[in-house]
C-alpha cells in the first residue's frame, strides 16, 4: 500500500494535487510557493508591523497581533515561529492563525520575521528567535503583556525553533516561559528514522529530499558533526528536564513522525508535562493544505484550546 493510498479520502486531493518543494532546483520558486494574498483586515484583531533588534544587531520585523477590544488589564501573550524548513516562509503566512490565536487564548501574539539559510545559516535564525523573546518580555509593559504568562509556538521548521527557543531560554536562565507548542516540529538532522524513509514522493508537501537539502543549507558545514548544538538540532540535546508544560500534534504520514515521538517520550521520561496528538492518514502541514477537512478543524481547534488553556490557566 502507498503513502497516497492511506492518506484519507478528505487530504489526498490537496496532497496528489501539490507540485512539491524544489529546494535544490529553485529555491525561489518555492518560497514562492508560500506566498499568499494579504487577508482582509480583521474586525477583531488589530495587526501592527514594528522593526527591531534581530540577533546580529540589525533589524528585523515583527508583527504584534492583539484584540481591537481590550481592556487596560494585561494579556498573556506568544511568540509565534513561521515555518518554512529554515530556508522559506514568512509571518505573513500565518496572519489568519495567528489572528485565532488572539481571538481563542485572548492573548499577544508576536511573529518574528527571522533570517533564513542558505543566505543566513545557522545560528541566524534561533538567535534572531532569542531576541523576538527578550525584545517582548522587556517591552512586556508597552506591549501590556503579563509577563508571567508567555508562551512560544511554532510549526514545521518553526517548530524545531520552538523547541530550540525553549532550551537556549532554559540554559541562560531566561525569559521565563510557562508553555512551547512546537507543531510537527522539524528536530533531527540525522534522518535516520522509519518515518524518514517513509515519504519520497516528489509532491509531498515535505519529501526526504527536501528535508536532507534544507537541513544542509541550515547546517553549512557543520551538517556531519557530532558536536552540533542542540540550539541547531534539539534532538541531539542531552538533558530535557526544566522545559516549560509542552502540547505537540502531528499527522501519521509525516515524515516527523518518529523524531516527533521520540521527543514526546524523552520530555515525558525528564518529567516534563506533555500532551500530544497523533492524526491518522494525514501529512505534513495537512491541517494548513486542507482547513476545512473534518481531521483539520479538529486538530487546529485542539492546539488553539491548548494554548488558550495554558495562557489563562485552565
Amino acid at each position: 500500500m502507498t503513502i497516497n493510498d492511506r492518506i484519507l479520502p478528505e487530504l489526498r486531493q490537496a496532497y496528489s494535487q501539490f507540485p512539491g518543494f524544489q529546494l535544490d532546483e529553485d529555491l525561489e520558486w518555492s518560497r514562492r510557493l508560500l506566498d499568499l494574498p494579504p487577508l482582509e483586515e480583521s474586525e477583531l484583531v488589530v495587526t501592527t508591523n514594528r522593526t527591531i533588534p534581530r540577533g546580529d544587531g540589525g533589524e528585523m520585523l515583527v508583527k504584534i497581533y492583539e484584540p481591537v477590544k481590550r481592556s487596560h488589564d494585561k494579556l498573556p501573550a506568544m511568540l509565534w515561529i513561521h515555518g518554512g524548513g529554515f530556508v522559506m516562509g514568512h509571518p505573513d503566512m500565518d496572519d489568519l492563525l495567528c489572528e485565532r490565536f488572539v481571538q481563542t487564548a485572548n492573548c499577544v501574539v508576536i511573529s518574528v520575521d527571522y533570517r533564513l539559510a542558505p543566505e543566513h545559516p545557522y545560528p541566524a535564525a534561533i538567535e534572531d528567535c532569542y531576541a523576538g523573546l527578550v525584545w517582548m518580555t522587556t517591552e512586556a509593559p508597552t506591549l501590556g503583556i503579563d509577563s508571567k504568562r508567555v508562551a512560544i509556538a511554532g510549526a514545521s521548521g518553526g517548530g524545531g525553533l520552538t523547541a530550540a527557543l525553549a532550551l537556549m531560554a532554559r540554559d541562560k536562565g531566561g525569559p521565563s516561559i510557562i508553555f512551547q507548542m512546537p507543531l510537527y516540529p522539524m528536530l533531527d538532522n540525522r534522518n535516520e528514522t522509519a518515518s524518514s524513509y517513509e515519504i519520497t514522493d516528489s509532491h509531498a508537501t515535505w519529501s526526504r529530499t527536501n528535508n536532507l537539502t534544507a537541513w544542509r543549507m541550515y547546517l553549512g558545514e557543520e551538517q556531519d558533526t557530532h558536536e552540533l548544538s542542540p540550539y541547531a538540532v534539539p534532538s541531539r540535546a542531552d538533558n530535557l528536564a526544566g522545559l516549560p508544560p509542552t502540547y505537540t500534534c502531528i499527522g501519521q504520514l509525516d515524515l516527523f513522525r518518529d523524531e516527533t515521538l521520540d521527543y514526546v517520550t524523552r520530555l515525558a521520561q525528564a518529567g516534563v508535562d506533555v500532551e500530544m496528538n497523533l492524526y491518522p492518514g494525514s501529512f505534513h502541514c495537512f491541517e494548513v493544505f486542507v482547513p476545512d477537512a473534518e481531521i483539520s478543524l479538529r486538530a487546529s481547534q485542539n492546539y488553539l484550546d491548548a494554548m488558550s488553556r495554558a495562557l489563562n490557566g485552565r
